[in-house]
């Protein structure tokens, strides 16, 4: 830690990549680039202003209509009174030990999100499961916002975990530019996206990557409603939103009519095709799945679906689906489709071909690196089998008791008493926020430990100001990644902050659960256990990591584990030998069709892909809401992190939303107006930004904007959740919904 007023300045790690740190008379001062990143994220030019905001949580703080009456009404509009960190723990653990004994744990919900440092130790995530299962478990969730739905639906359709695909299998930049003829690219490949990931991104390649492509003629096709959703130069096929299923069942339809389907491939590696080809011809519904068909509903003319068709089906060719698919109701049937038309292309394990999943949406993804297992805090063992999938919080809250259907089972929501969050801010992520409000209010106790006063904390009910990850040591890795970096102690701890450890030991200590918790270690102490099992490990497979001592002397190392030889191919073992290596789905193969499936029962996912539109897109709009709004992932934050500061640099600063100049016409917008959009379940400012780059009949809101305190019921910084539709994915997927949003557009100067 820099002591004294000399400027220091040392290098760090974060989500967004790393960077190096002006410190002085403990302050941030400054940042700059990390020099071996050839695309560095501006991220952190506004880390300064961030971590020494006003809106910092400077105090364990107790809202006063909790305290007083435990009244659960006023979360959100209620002052906090600040305690002493003795008090405030010893009220909190009193707290948590009445729900347990009087509920049990399944009445506690361990709410977190991961994301908060790009820190092994200090992962807020762990650290509050952790903490939980030590004094008897809590009620957890299954996937996340970004591939929740995803992560229920393939591994019924290849038989693997989709986050194992993600990171372990698909083919790398390298292997894209040796062998793709054609990148199809369904909602985009954004370098925006990829400024960040998982445990952190050290060199950003995608940007580099693409003008690889361009020098090499490689022929990209964004495919989706905004130009911008892939890099210069790429072609742009605008798309609906909503549509892409109904756009590849075109292209299968082209691939079977002209002959061009690979029948040796999908006999000796799927199953069920002859069921879905029923479906696909017509034949199950009287309609066949045409271009002619197609084109209204996905705004494509049906000569450029069939010249599609027949490249893909004569080139290498890669199709690529972003996240944001799967983010909108009935997001299973574009990834299972996806797979079904890879498929019938035949180029499923062949390198550079087949399909892949999430290049661009993290900058992990596309780099051909050694694995090294290691350096994870253990949870521990969770004693509450209860699990609900994480977009379904806001029903949880509402309907306690209340049998849903999630992926083959049926089981009523847990009663929750008790909410522990700590890493996320669900007033970000969640949909229709001003419904998550009201559910927000009905759990007696909400316990937040956060650096901010976003709005999850100003909705709790006891808030532990928490030590941001330049305010504690730690070890910055990840398998997506070949560096390894010692992320020092830059600045005290900003207020009376202490880092989540020290809060759960604090709170452990009062439950008797300290030893349980700590296993006698101080964080110090965890950090180098952690570290000497994960260089032990990496020994263990021929990779030589310095010892820590080293580490924190030299800052940063770049370990050898970036590979140069062959690139991996998704499933190319298995397309050798299908009968000796099989997939783990019930065949063996590639289910086209999923007896497993069928037998749900659900008809918003059969047993094959299918068309179905959703409650709300372009096929149903209305005059009160004629816009499909899509709500992409901010380019200058993760998520909603470091929002505060970037309010005060710009003043006033609703988000952009960008609009048609036809759409922005007919209402009377200009570029840089103040707009309020709109639908029935809410309202935002925004300020326009009109542009030729998106579809018209569709506007895009980015999230990220705090969720603020509505003035005249209508967010003044543009957060999207508040006109996003909170239904879950289908009963077999129940992920989040964010793009199935209509919602109209006026001038407020006019």
């Amino acid at each position: 830690m820099a002591d004294g007023s000399e400027k220091q300045t040392r290098v760090t790690s974060s989500h967004w990549g790393a960077f190096e740190v002006d410190v002085e008379s403990g302050r941030i001062v400054a940042t700059r680039p990390f020099s071996q990143d050839p695309h560095p994220s501006a991220i952190p030019d506004i880390l300064p202003a961030a971590v020494h905001h006003h809106t910092r949580v400077k105090r364990p703080s107790i809202r006063r209509g909790w305290m007083e009456t435990r009244c659960r009404k006023g979360r959100g509009t209620d002052e906090f009174i600040a305690l002493p960190w003795d008090e405030a723990l010893d009220i909190a653990a009193t707290e948590i030990d009445r729900v347990r004994r009087a509920h049990g744990n399944e009445a506690i919900f361990g709410g977190s999100y991961g994301w908060g440092s790009a820190g092994r130790f200090h992962h807020a995530q762990s650290q509050v499961h952790r903490f939980l299962n030590s004094i008897g478990g809590y009620v957890a969730s299954f996937g996340s916002y970004s591939t929740g739905c995803a992560q229920a639906i393939m591994p019924h359709v290849f038989g693997e975990n989709f986050l194992k695909i993600l990171y372990e299998h698909q083919d790398s930049w390298q292997s894209i530019f040796d062998h793709t003829e054609t990148l199809v690219m369904f909602g985009g490949i954004n370098p925006k996206n990829s400024q960040v990931s998982m445990g952190g991104i050290t060199e950003h390649e995608a940007a580099g990557w693409f003008d690889r492509f361009a020098r090499k003629g490689l022929r990209c096709i964004n495919i989706g409603p905004q130009r911008t959703d892939a890099p210069a130069g790429c072609e742009w096929m605008p798309l609906r939103p909503a549509s892409d299923t109904a756009l590849m069942l075109a292209l299968a339809y082209v691939l079977e009519e002209e002959g061009l389907t690979d029948q040796q491939f999908l006999a000796r590696c799927t199953v069920g095709f002859n069921r879905f080809l029923y479906y696909l011809m017509g034949e199950e519904d009287s309609q066949p799945k045409t271009p002619e068909w197609a084109s209204p509903l996905c705004g494509v003319d049906a000569e450029a679906i069939r010249d599609l068709a027949r490249r893909m089906a004569t080139t290498r060719t890669l199709i690529t689906v972003a996240w944001s698919l799967q983010r909108g109701e009935h997001g299973e049937q574009p990834y299972w489709m996806s797979a079904v038309l890879a498929s019938m292309l035949g180029q499923i394990g062949l390198p550079g071909g087949g399909v892949g999943y999430g290049y661009g949406a993290i900058g992990g993804v596309g780099k051909f690196l050694t694995g090294l297992s290691g350096m994870t805090l253990s949870q521990l063992q969770n004693p509450v089998r209860t699990v609900i999938p994480v977009a379904r919080i806001g029903d949880m809250l509402r309907n306690p008791g209340q049998s849903y259907d999630f992926n083959g089972k049926c089981g009523p929501y847990p009663d929750i008493r008790l909410i522990y969050w700590a890493g996320g801010n669900p007033f970000h992520h969640h949909q229709d926020l001003n419904s998550l409000h009201e559910a927000w209010q009905k759990p007696e106790t909400i316990i937040v430990n956060e650096p901010w006063w976003t709005a999850t904390a100003k909705r709790a009910d006891i808030v532990f100001p928490a030590t941001t990850p330049y305010e504690r040591e730690d070890i910055g890795r990840t398998n997506l990644d070949d560096y390894l970096f010692y992320m020092p102690q830059l600045i005290p701890p900003v207020g009376e902050a202490r880092n989540d450890y020290a809060i759960f030991t604090g709170l452990a200590r009062r439950l008797g659960q300290e030893e349980e918790f700590t296993e006698g270690r101080s964080a110090a102490e965890w950090i180098r256990n952690l570290y000497d099992g994960y260089r032990t490990l990496a020994g263990d497979q021929g990779v030589d990591v310095p010892d820590l001592e080293t580490l924190k002397e030299r800052n940063w190392v770049r370990l050898p584990i970036r590979l140069d030889g062959p690139n991996r191919t998704l499933f190319a073992l298995f397309r050798e030998d299908p009968a000796g290596v099989p997939l783990k789905t019930p065949s063996g193969r590639i289910e086209i069709f999923s007896e497993t499936i069928d037998s749900f029962g659900y008809d918003d996912c059969p047993g094959h892909p299918v068309w179905l539109p959703p409650t709300e897109w372009l096929g149903n709009a209305t005059t009160a809401s004629p816009l499909h709004l899509v709500s992409p992932q901010p380019g200058d934050k993760l998520h909603s992190q470091l929002e505060s500061a970037l309010a005060d640099v710009e003043g006033e600063r609703p988000v952009a939303i960008v609009i048609h100049p036809d759409d922005a016409s007919k209402r009377g917008i200009r570029s840089g107006d103040v707009v309020r959009v709109f639908n029935a379940r809410g309202a935002c400012r925004a300020r326009a930004a009109v542009s030729g780059d998106i579809r018209s009949g569709v506007v895009a809101l980015p999230t990220g904007a705090w969720f603020g305190d509505p003035d005249g019921n209508i967010d003044p910084h543009g957060n999207p959740n508040v006109l996003t539709l909170d239904v879950g994915t289908s009963r077999l997927g129940q992920g989040c919904s964010a793009h199935t949003a209509l919602v109209d557009v006026v001038n407020l100067k006019m």
